[in-house]
C-alpha cells in the first residue's frame, strides 16, 4: 500500500448503466460534479462512441484542480436553483474530512448505507449520527453490511452502500465485494483505514484492503487526504454505476477524515482513461440484423445485463418483432416474462430441455449481456456447434472471452436493443415479410411438450421442496421480490417461481455465496419498503448470516424468510449421491439422534424467537398454503419458517459438470432423444 493521496487500482472493464430507479439516482446527482465532454473537444472518431448515457456523468481526465487540461472537460456549475435544493453544508464550509464525506453523500442523493462502526472509521460516524437524510443500519457482521448493500442496488438500480473500519472488518467486506464483482452490481463499499503514518508498519488493525480486493474490484481508491474526499467519493459512485455496473472501494485514512479540509462541491472528476462506450456501431446492428433475417434455427440468449441496462421493454419489442425464442440465464430471470409463449425458460445445468436444446440446435446465437459462463455452455468446444454467434455487451472484455463472436458489438443493452429493432424493421421490410420460423418452433414446442419442468412426489410423504418455492411464488404473485441462497433451493426458485419482472429475482449467481439471501432480503425490503420481499434459503446458508435476524427485527425490516430444511448440505448431497458413490462426507447438518427425540439443532422456531421475529414451521403438504398466508398477513414483523422436506430431493434437468449440454438428463439415467424428435 502506497502512502499516497489516491491510490486507484488498475479499472476494470468499462461497464452497463445500472437499471434506472425512481426519483434521481446518484449518478443523476453527480453529474453536476462532473465534467461535460463537448463535441469540440472530443476527438473526431469518438463522437459516436463516446456518447454519455442520458443521466450519467461523463469521467473527466482533468486534474483536481486548477483550469483543467486542454482538451479536459470544465466543471459542471449548479445553477443558483439547484444549489438552493442541494443538502448539506455550502461549498467553502470549514470541516473536517469525515464530514466531508457525509456531505458527499447527501450531495449524491445516499439515503441508507449499512455497516458497523469501530476505532478507524470512528470519526465518520460522529457527523453521520447528525445526518438528517442519511440513515445507518447497524448491522450484525460486515458481509451483511455487504450483501445488504448489493440487495439494495439490485432493487434501486442505484449504488448500495456500505461502511466498515479497518483490518478484520474491511476484510469481512471482501466476500461480498467479490460477490457484487461477478454478478455487476454497483456497491460503494468505504473502509476506515489505520493513520496514514502507519500504513505498511503491520499497526493494530492495519489490512491493505485495496490490494485485497485489487481483483474483486471494479476500481479501488485510498485516501489519504481530507481535500480529496468529496472528489474521491463521488468518483467512486460514478464508476460503479456507470459503463458495466461493480463495486468500488474508498478506503480513508484515519487522519484524513480527522483533518479539516474546506469542502468544493462540485468537484471535478479526475479519471483519465473511463470512458465507457454505450452506444453500439451502426455497421455491427445492421451486421446482426441480416444475420437475423437469413437465420431459421435463431435463438436469443439473454442475460443480467438487459436487466441492468434497463432493456425488458426493449427487449419484449424485439422478440415479439423477430418471433425468435427467448432464453434467460439465472441473472436474466425477470428480465423477460416467464409466462410469454416464446421464453423456453432457464438455459444450462439445470434449464430445462427446450432452453438447453434450443441452443445446441440453433443456427443463430444473439447474446445479449450474457458472458458464456460454464454453468451455460456446459463443455465449452461443444456448446451451440452449428451457430453464428452476435455478442452484445458493455464491457468490451467479455466479447469472444469464451465464445468468439462473429459479430461483436460494445454497447449498452438498451441502446444496441433500440438500434437493433430499427435495423430488423429495415431488413423486414425490404423482404416484405419476417423470417418463417415455423419448423423451428415445432421442434422447440415439441421438447417443451415432452420434457417439462416437473417433480416427483416423495415415497415417504415428506413435503417435495419444489411444492413450497411453487406455492410461495403462486401466493405471493409476480409483483414480489425473491432472493435466494445458493444451492438447490436457488434453482428451484428460479425454476417453479414464474419471474415476470426486472429486478424481482435476486441471487446470488457468478460466486455462489452461501449466507447471501438474509441481508440482500433486507437491503432489498429497505430499498421497497412497499414490497413483499421473500428470502428462499437453504438451512445451510440461512445459519451463515442468520444474524441479521436481529438486525430486521429491530430496524423494523419486516422480511419473510422460507427456509427449505432437508438437513444437508442439500447440493452437495446431490453431487455426492450422484458421483461420489452416495459416501455423504460432512453433508449431514443434523444429529439423527437428537432428531429422533424431536429434538432439533438449531431449532429454527426458537432461534426466530430468539431474534425478535416471529417463527413457524412446517411439514405437511396441507398446511403449506395456510403457513404462507399467515406469513403474507404479518407486515410489521420479520417471518421466518421452517418447511421441513424431503432430504434427498434432486434438481432436475442436469448437465453434469464438464459435459455437453447434449448430454442433458431430465430426471436420473433419463435424456430426451434429440434426434427422434427432430
Amino acid at each position: 500500500m502506497t502512502d499516497q493521496t489516491t491510490a486507484p487500482a488498475t479499472p476494470g472493464p468499462a461497464l452497463a448503466s445500472a437499471r434506472k430507479g425512481t426519483g434521481p439516482t446518484p449518478r443523476d446527482l453527480a453529474a453536476r460534479a462532473a465534467s461535460r465532454e463537448t463535441a469540440d473537444h472530443r476527438p473526431a472518431g469518438d463522437a459516436e462512441q463516446a456518447r454519455p448515457r442520458p443521466g450519467s456523468a461523463p469521467a473527466s481526465g482533468a486534474p483536481a484542480s486548477g483550469a483543467p487540461a486542454s482538451g479536459a472537460p470544465a466543471a459542471a456549475t449548479p445553477g443558483a436553483g439547484d444549489r438552493a435544493r442541494e443538502p448539506g453544508p455550502a461549498p467553502g464550509t470549514r470541516m473536517t474530512g469525515a464530514a466531508a464525506l457525509v456531505a458527499t453523500l447527501e450531495r449524491l442523493g445516499v439515503d441508507v448505507v449499512f455497516g458497523i462502526p469501530g476505532g478507524a472509521i470512528l470519526p465518520l460516524y460522529d457527523p453521520l449520527f447528525d445526518s438528517p437524510s442519511v440513515r445507518h443500519i447497524l448491522v450484525r457482521h460486515e458481509q451483511g453490511a455487504g450483501h445488504a448493500a448489493a440487495g439494495y442496488a439490485q432493487v434501486t438500480g442505484r449504488p448500495g452502500v456500505c461502511m466498515a473500519t479497518s483490518g478484520p472488518g474491511a476484510t469481512n467486506l471482501v466476500t461480498p465485494l467479490a460477490d457484487a464483482y461477478m454478478d455487476s452490481v454497483p456497491v460503494v463499499a468505504i473502509t476506515g483505514q489505520v493513520a496514514s503514518s502507519l500504513i505498511g508498519t503491520d499497526g493494530f488493525q492495519e489490512a491493505d484492503i485495496s490490494g485485497i480486493t485489487l481483483p474483486v474490484t471494479k476500481h479501488n481508491f485510498l485516501v489519504t487526504k481530507a481535500e480529496d474526499i468529496p472528489r474521491t467519493v463521488a468518483e467512486a459512485f460514478h464508476v460503479a454505476s456507470t459503463g458495466r455496473p461493480g463495486p468500488v472501494l474508498v478506503d480513508v485514512a484515519k487522519d484524513a477524515l480527522q483533518a479539516t479540509t474546506e469542502f468544493r462541491w462540485p468537484p471535478v472528476f479526475d479519471l483519465p482513461g473511463y470512458h465507457p462506450v454505450t452506444r453500439p456501431h451502426s455497421r455491427q446492428v445492421r451486421e446482426a440484423a441480416r444475420l437475423i433475417a437469413a437465420a431459421s434455427r435463431p435463438v436469443l440468449y439473454v442475460g443480467g445485463g438487459v436487466i441492468k441496462a434497463g432493456a425488458s421493454q426493449e427487449l419484449l419489442e424485439l422478440a415479439e418483432l423477430t418471433g425468435i425464442p427467448v432464453v434467460t440465464t439465472l441473472m436474466g430471470r425477470g428480465g423477460f416474462p416467464s409466462s410469454h409463449r416464446q421464453n423456453l425458460g432457464m438455459p444450462g445445468m439445470h434449464g430445462t430441455v427446450a432452453a438447453v436444446g434450443a441452443l445446441q440446435k440453433s443456427d443463430l446465437l444473439i447474446t445479449l449481456g450474457a458472458r458464456f459462463d460454464d454453468r451455460v455452455t456446459g463443455k465449452l468446444d461443444t456448446f451451440a456447434p452449428g451457430a453464428a454467434v452476435v455478442h452484445a455487451d458493455i464491457d468490451p472484455a467479455e466479447i469472444s472471452k469464451n465464445r468468439r463472436a462473429d459479430v461483436p458489438i460494445v454497447g449498452d443493452c438498451r441502446e444496441v436493443i433500440t438500434e437493433l429493432i430499427g435495423a430488423v424493421s429495415a431488413e423486414q421490410q425490404q423482404a416484405g415479410h419476417r423470417a418463417d420460423l415455423t419448423a423451428w418452433w415445432s421442434q422447440l414446442d415439441a421438447w417443451r411438450s415432452t420434457y417439462p419442468l416437473g417433480y416427483g412426489k416423495p415415497d415417504d410423504g415428506s413435503l417435495a421442496p419444489q411444492f413450497v418455492i411453487e406455492r410461495i411464488g403462486k401466493i405471493a404473485g409476480p409483483d414480489a421480490i425473491y432472493v435466494a441462497g445458493v444451492g438447490q433451493h436457488q434453482m428451484w426458485a428460479a425454476q417453479f417461481i414464474s419471474h415476470e419482472r426486472p429486478g424481482h429475482w435476486l441471487n446470488s449467481g457468478g460466486l455462489g455465496t452461501m449466507g447471501y439471501a438474509v441481508p440482500a432480503a433486507m437491503g432489498a425490503k429497505v430499498a421497497s419498503p412497499g414490497a413483499c420481499v421473500w428470502a428462499i434459503d437453504g438451512d445451510g446458508c440461512f445459519q451463515m448470516t442468520n444474524q441479521e435476524l436481529a438486525t430486521c427485527a429491530v430496524e423494523g425490516i419486516p422480511v419473510k424468510i422460507a427456509i427449505i430444511n432437508n438437513g444437508n448440505l442439500g447440493m452437495v448431497r446431490q453431487w455426492q449421491t450422484l458421483f461420489y458413490n452416495k459416501r455423504y462426507s460432512n453433508t449431514d447438518l443434523g444429529d439423527r439422534k437428537n432428531e429422533l427425540d424431536g429434538t432439533r439443532i438449531p431449532d429454527f422456531v426458537k432461534l426466530a424467537d430468539a431474534y425478535g421475529c416471529i417463527g413457524l414451521r412446517c411439514e405437511r403438504k396441507e398446511d403449506v398454503d395456510a403457513i404462507i398466508e399467515q406469513a403474507m398477513a404479518i407486515n410489521d414483523q420479520p417471518v421466518v419458517i421452517d418447511f421441513i422436506v424431503h432430504k434427498d430431493a434432486m434438481v432436475w434437468p442436469m448437465v453434469a459438470a464438464g459435459t455437453s449440454n447434449s448430454d442433458i438428463k431430465f430426471a436420473r439415467d433419463m435424456a430426451p432423444e434429440w434426434e427422434t424428435s427432430e
